[in-house]
C-alpha cells in the first residue's frame, strides 16, 4: 500500500513536471548551455535545442499559463481516481466489478490529461518557425532512434 501511494505521489508530481516544463524550458538555455545538465526533454518538447526568440519564449509561458489550472484539476482527478481504484484492489472480497469500474475511471483521466498534454503541445509548435519544426521533428526521431538502440542494448529477461 505504501509502494503505491508513492508511485501516486511520483506520477502526481510527474505529470506537474510535465505540463509546467515547457515554460522552465522556453526560458531559453541555462549557464551550462543549451542542454543544461540533461537532455531537455522535459514535457516532450525539446525548446532548448529550438532557438527560440524572445517573443516566443513569452508565448510559450503563456500557454503553460493557460493550461495550468486544467492540468491541475485533472491531476487532482487522476488522484483520487488511482486511490479509489486501490481500495477497490484491496477490497476484501474481491470486486471484480468495482475493480474494472476504478480501472476504468483511471484510464479517462489519464486520457483527458495526455489530450491536454498533446493539445498544450500542439499549440506549442505552431508557434515555432518552419525551421524550428523541422529541426523538432529531428530531434525527436534521434530520441526515438536512441531509445530503439538502448532497449537492443538490454540483456534480455528470460522468463521465470
Amino acid at each position: 500500500m505504501v509502494r503505491r501511494t508513492g508511485l501516486i505521489a511520483v506520477g502526481a508530481v510527474a505529470l506537474l513536471v510535465a505540463a509546467g516544463s515547457a515554460m522552465v524550458l522556453a526560458q531559453g538555455p541555462g549557464p551550462r548551455g543549451p542542454r543544461g545538465g540533461g537532455p531537455g526533454f522535459r514535457g516532450g518538447l525539446p525548446l532548448r535545442e529550438l532557438s527560440l526568440t524572445d517573443t516566443q519564449r513569452t508565448q510559450v509561458q503563456q500557454l503553460v499559463q493557460k493550461h495550468r489550472e486544467g492540468t491541475r484539476a485533472l491531476m487532482e482527478s487522476a488522484m483520487k481516481a488511482r486511490q479509489a481504484q486501490q481500495q477497490a484492489i484491496e477490497a476484501v472480497p474481491t470486486n471484480e466489478s468495482a475493480i474494472r469500474s476504478a480501472a476504468a475511471a483511471v484510464a479517462d483521466v489519464e486520457a483527458d490529461l495526455a489530450v491536454q498534454q498533446a493539445q498544450l503541445q500542439n499549440e506549442i509548435f505552431n508557434l515555432l518557425t518552419p525551421e524550428q519544426q523541422q529541426q523538432l521533428q529531428k530531434v525527436r526521431a534521434d530520441r526515438e532512434a536512441r531509445m530503439k538502440q538502448r532497449a537492443q542494448q538490454r540483456p534480455q529477461r528470460r522468463p521465470a
